[in-house]
């Protein structure tokens, strides 16, 4: 069997669209953390939209941001096809509808701010408790950012994508059978040693135990990557969804993260889950987890909860979903509280996986102990 994930850098347009989003939503918590943000950005070439309901004490100048997050990523060349300088910001923003807020809004209550389905996931086959592919293919993004920032690799644009399948055996992962990089790059940039660089100092230092001598390897394979971000692919938040979560071999609720504060539980819910089954796997209930939870709008509790443990699970499923309940609380107030969703966080979520990195609260295994004491284990 071969599993391949994708990943996109944070100078992708789609990429570039959630961390504007997420930056605005981050400056609106900064000043005011009952913020309600649904924002949405779109990038062209030559302008970025900015659209959505926003209700917030916060007073945002949302064109600095914008500017301010275009210029982190990179983008300040016209040869790259965007420069934070001269690009052209349009904003059409909104307060919350009011027939939402009525929802949402209770006392000593917070109804869930949308219907919808979130899943949470985790496998023992990496500590990062994520899918081979998808650790690989975020960890080659996140190098390819690296070395063009530090300059190990001259001439490099901000926009990039990796693609890696890896072979398994028996339910484990054996080798990499492809690895396929695209970097944007100056125009004189000559592409054997772009190729050959890049080869050496992104494939290699991430996957080279995976690697063997019938790996085919793929790096530009056009041949040529000036033009890139918005200027040759529209970009918009929210489109790279499976990148987000745990790749095409886990699916996903459909809800998209980036622009959303914690009311939305379409984000909110979807960490929740992952914090759910990350837990239950190091707790040893399961070597693999897929959570599963809905909601209604304006209302506090899951709709349903499910609970798929691929057959490794060391109890029955009926006895996890039972600790489970007792262990966790999946009102949206809760879940708040419980991953302090409330603190500007968000705009370092938006490349490279919101799933698999420490410094999240959702990848937290503080409910090991409680969880083995409910199931005997």
């Amino acid at each position: 069997m071969i599993q391949t994930s994708e990943s996109v850098t944070e100078g992708h347009p789609d990429k570039m669209c959630d961390f504007i989003s997420d930056s605005i939503l981050d400056e609106a918590l900064k000043q005011d953390k009952n913020s309600r943000v649904a924002c949405e950005t779109l990038a062209t070439k030559g302008v970025i939209f900015v659209a959505g309901e926003i209700t917030t004490k916060a007073q945002l100048n949302i064109n600095r941001i914008v500017r301010e997050a275009v210029k982190r990523i990179g983008y300040d060349d016209e040869e790259f096809g965007l420069n934070y300088k001269t690009v052209g910001v349009m904003v059409a923003v909104q307060p919350q509808s009011p027939d939402i807020a009525m929802g949402v809004d209770r006392k000593k209550k917070l109804g869930a701010g949308d219907q919808g389905i979130m899943v949470g996931y985790a496998t023992d086959e990496t500590k990062e408790m994520m899918p081979l592919p998808t650790v690989l293919a975020n960890k080659l993004t996140q190098r390819l950012a690296y070395v063009r920032k530090k300059g190990i690799v001259k001439g490099l644009g901000p926009d990039g994508k990796s693609q890696v399948s890896v072979e398994y055996k028996n339910g484990k992962p054996i080798r990499i059978t492809n690895v396929i990089i695209a970097t944007q790059h100056r125009k004189e940039k000559d592409v054997h040693q772009l190729r050959k660089e890049i080869f050496e100092k992104v494939v290699k230092p991430v996957c080279a135990q995976w690697l063997d001598k019938h790996t085919k390897i793929i790096i530009n394979g056009t041949g040529r990557f000036v033009l890139g971000g918005p200027s040759a692919d529209t970009g918009l938040t929210g489109r790279k969804i499976v990148i987000d979560n745990y790749g095409p071999s886990v699916p996903v609720g459909g809800g998209a993260f980036s622009g959303k504060d914690a009311t939305k539980v379409d984000r909110s819910a979807a960490y929740m889950a992952r914090y759910v089954a990350k837990n239950l796997v190091k707790a040893g209930a399961c070597s693999k987890c897929r959570v599963t939870l809905s909601y209604a709008i304006g209302v506090e509790d899951p709709t349903s909860i499910d609970i798929e443990t691929y057959g490794t699970g060391r109890v029955h499923k009926e006895e996890i979903l039972r600790a489970v309940k007792k262990v966790f609380s999946f009102k949206p107030k809760d879940i708040i509280k419980t991953l302090r969703l409330r603190e500007p966080i968000f705009s370092q979520t938006s490349a490279y996986g919101h799933f698999g990195r420490d410094k999240f609260t959702w990848e937290k295994t503080n409910k090991v102990r409680e969880l083995r004491k409910e199931l005997n284990l």
